[in-house]
């Protein structure tokens, strides 16, 4: 191997080791705290909407994990030339490393809420990187241990002959091309490099082992902190109005579940790691241009009138045929009473909404007193708000996409103008007032799909929450559109299930669907970007007939 790609190597061997001890230390000072993870949220927090979208299209719910693993690859890629840097310039290479702990610490330091101490993970890793940095490469500059920038060798020309002295601090290396001669390691010398290289090997394990445990380790740790116990020890008050039964016939073969399980229901949000908000701690505060303020605890809030409801959630950047939507069964307290006695004052449009992560969202005031269900929740599918969708409470409201209404781990509720303030996707690009369009999906056939010809059925999910859908409408290949057949359903703040039937043909066909809503309005075929205000178009699938 290489003297080059050793010393890069150390250099990876060090970034990992300052990450592992990073992540302990970030379990006493907070997850967030992590350089990865605080690094990670600054970049969420400013890119740009068109490469949020993309991420989101490319890896959909996983798309956290897939920001986290390339902040990886691009730190494993600097602390590699970091390493081979500091063969020959160790002062720029330990400046290399100190810039790594700054940018860690000034990510970690300005995340909402961070406190004081909230740089030491960065730092801490930093120090630590430098040690295990030079021990490595005392190791990888065989033969000998020598020490970063200490390279004692000569270059040769054309028919020139090179030797250099050996020693515990010298590295007897020359490079040698055509018509070079290089002096050869021989004797004690060579059983020394040898040995090094052995020594350089083993450490290198050793380091990667030490870091990957500790990394793990601080993961488990602040897992264990967390709230799932709290969360397990939780009972849900009894709904004084529950909610109306889902109809026989609602679901249909071939669409996705009516009422999405829990544990299949989408996520997009802007917290890296999961906000833990503890209940015994957890208040609500609503504030403002209000006449009342109000604080709620925890216990206060369960003792509130609960009342349960199928609500249909979207977000905003879902495309035309995608999953980012779901059904459940949520468990709250009406927000409409909560801001009745707040008693806003006039011109309090907006209500924002503030996350324990600092996320903010704005929701039109009056959308949330018109009578709607709209929500603060403490149950999903009949059991308390999972972790990774807003335990222990969040903003439920039927018709508007999630981004200006959903507000998890919610801990503040501010009344205020929306001319004085910009939630935060509005700056980025995304518009203030988003309600929900008029949507379609076909889930079976998928597309691509092989069919024999013959009967089949096509099924799907529609969805105008608050308005509801009064047809569904298919067509095969440029035909006339045909009326499917629609499903009950629990009421219009929910999707709607289809089915038609097709005796298919065989060839490749397209089908298209559309739905009108009970205002009248037809989903437009013109196609546009999530952004700033949800995809349109119709949804097709190409289906091959033997």
């Amino acid at each position: 191997m290489r003297t080059s790609i050793r010393a890069g190597l150390s250099g990876v061997a060090a970034a990992a080791a300052a990450l592992g001890a990073a992540e302990l230390l970030a379990v006493l000072t907070g997850a967030r705290s992590a350089p990865l993870v605080a690094v990670g949220g600054v970049v969420v927090d400013h890119v740009p909407g068109p490469v949020k979208d993309l991420g989101i299209a490319l890896f959909g719910v996983h798309d956290k994990t897939a920001l986290l693993t390339g902040t990886a690859i691009l730190l494993g890629l600097y602390a590699y030339g970091v390493g081979v840097l500091a063969r020959r310039r160790w002062p720029v290479a330990v400046a290399g490393v100190a810039l790594f702990g700054l940018l860690g610490a000034a990510a970690a330091g300005t995340r909402p809420g961070a406190g004081p101490l909230a740089v030491l993970p960065s730092l801490a890793g930093a120090a630590l990187a430098v040690p295990v940095l030079r021990h490595l490469l005392r190791l990888a500059g065989a033969p000998g241990e020598a020490r970063p920038g200490r390279v004692a060798a000569a270059e040769s020309g054309p028919g020139r002959a090179v030797a250099a002295a050996s020693g515990p601090d010298r590295v007897a290396a020359a490079e040698s091309g055509p018509g070079r001669a290089v002096a050869a390691e021989s004797g004690p010398d060579r059983v020394a490099a040898v040995g090094s290289r052995r020594r350089f090997v083993r450490d290198l394990g050793v380091v990667a082992a030490v870091a990957a445990g500790g990394g793990v380790a601080g993961r488990w740790l602040a897992a264990r902190g967390a709230v799932t116990s709290a969360r397990g020890a939780v009972r849900l008050p009894a709904a004084a109005g529950p909610a109306p039964a889902v109809p026989s016939g609602a679901q249909v073969r071939g669409a996705v579940p009516y009422v999405t399980p829990n544990r299949d229901f989408y996520r997009i949000d802007t917290a890296l790691i999961t906000p833990q908000v503890d209940p015994a701690g957890w208040t609500l505060r609503i504030h403002g241009m209000v006449r009342n303020p109000i604080t709620l605890t925890w216990a206060q809030l369960l003792r509130r009138p609960m009342v349960q409801r199928y609500v249909t959630l979207a977000c905003v950047s879902n495309e035309v045929g995608g999953d980012l939507i779901g059904t459940a069964l949520w468990l709250g307290t009406p927000i409409r009473a909560l801001l009745d006695e707040a008693d806003p004052l006039p011109g309090a449009d907006q209500v924002v909404q503030r996350s324990a992560d600092g996320w903010t969202c704005g929701t039109p005031t009056a959308v949330l007193r018109d009578g709607r269900d709209a929500l603060l929740a403490v149950g999903m599918n009949g059991e308390p708000l999972p972790v990774r969708h807003g335990f222990p409470a969040r903003m439920i409201v039927p018709g508007l996409y999630g981004y200006v209404s959903a507000c998890k781990w919610i801990t503040e509720i501010e009344l205020t103008r929306f001319a004085d303030f910009d939630a935060y996707w509005v700056p980025r690009g995304w518009a203030a007032q988003a309600p929900i369009k008029t949507q379609s999906r076909i889930d079976t056939p998928r597309d691509g799909a092989s069919r024999r010809a013959g009967p089949i059925v096509v099924a799907g999910v529609a969805w105008a929450q608050h308005t509801g859908v009064a047809k569904v409408e298919v067509q095969v290949d440029d035909g006339p559109w045909e009326v499917a057949a629609l499903a009950p359903t629990v009421s219009a703040d929910t999707w709607r299930q289809w089915s038609h039937s097709w005796t298919a043909t065989s060839g490749e066909h397209v089908l298209r669907v559309r739905a009108t809503d009970t205002d009248g309005y037809t989903q437009t075929s013109q196609t546009a970007d999530p952004a700033p205000d949800g995809a349109t178009g119709w949804h097709q699938v190409t289906v091959s007939v033997d």
